[in-house]
């Protein structure tokens, strides 16, 4: 089985002292291909550089550019220009990670709504997919998405934790929805398991967003608490299980509409 993990944070200092290493544990768990978060235009330069030195043949390291709604206050009258030449790099497959985030409120959410905008209107000019945020905002992402809708090439909303209602919602507007560990929390995650069931193939991706949500279910744990991107065969495990498909299945289809979606060499 080939696996895409569509959102890992190998920027983050957790990996700082041998991202190579935790790259040979993915591979040799059968995750081929990674697509590293940026979520600021710094983190983005740095998931853009790690790609050039860790993947020379670029094969296997792609990443997003983009800032995450923590950081829109960051957003000024020349980040659309900044951002846009960091979208022409080639290891850059998609705009983002930008949206909403209602829960912790980092950044005013006028700010926020004003960021997400750019962004979207940047996937237009460039036909770019969007790698979406969204917590505790799904009606409002969805009121911004929708003019934006039929001139986008495809968004997906990524480690998605919401409720029936914002599922069906996405899906109406003919989103892709990304799937994490959040699955296999026992105390805020058993939502889910139905849910998964009602995402169409080829619409569903999967994705630790590693070092964050370590899946719950993992035997052994490990030491450092840590989420890696060698961890997602237990996401896959997981949501196999409630989909009612074998594993083997559920890898290929998976796979096979990541590497559509942010253009992966197959």
């Amino acid at each position: 089985m080939q696996l895409v993990d569509i959102g890992v944070n190998l920027t983050h200092p957790t990996f700082a002292r041998d991202p190579r290493a935790v790259l040979d544990r993915a591979y040799a768990a059968g995750v081929t291909q990674l697509v590293l978060t940026g979520t600021s235009f710094a983190e983005s330069e740095a998931a853009i550089a790690l790609c050039r030195t860790l993947d020379e043949r670029s094969q296997h390291l792609f990443c997003t550019a983009g800032i995450h709604p923590h950081n829109a206050s960051e957003w000024t009258a020349d980040s659309a220009t900044q951002l846009k030449a960091l979208l022409a790099e080639p290891e850059v497959r998609a705009v983002g990670e930008c949206g909403l985030d209602f829960n912790r409120d980092h950044t005013p959410r006028a700010q926020q709504e004003r960021a997400l905008e750019a962004h979207l209107e940047l996937a237009v000019s460039t036909q770019m997919p969007v790698f979406l945020h969204e917590r505790d905002a799904d009606r409002r992402l969805v009121d911004i998405l929708r003019p934006f809708r039929d001139h986008l090439s495809a968004a997906v909303v990524h480690c998605f934790t919401g409720e029936k209602p914002a599922l069906y919602a996405y899906l109406d507007l003919d989103l892709h929805i990304g799937i994490t560990g959040w699955i296999c929390d026992e105390r805020r995650g058993t939502h889910l398991q139905p849910l998964v069931r009602d995402i169409p193939r080829g619409r569903l991706m999967l994705e630790t967003d590693a070092p964050y949500l370590l899946p719950r279910t993992l035997r052994p744990k490990p030491k450092g608490g840590h989420n890696e991107p060698a961890f997602l065969p237990e996401v896959l495990r997981e949501v196999a299980l409630h989909r009612g498909e074998s594993e083997a299945e559920l890898a290929a289809h998976t796979t096979a509409c990541a590497q559509h979606f942010f253009g992966l060499p197959t």
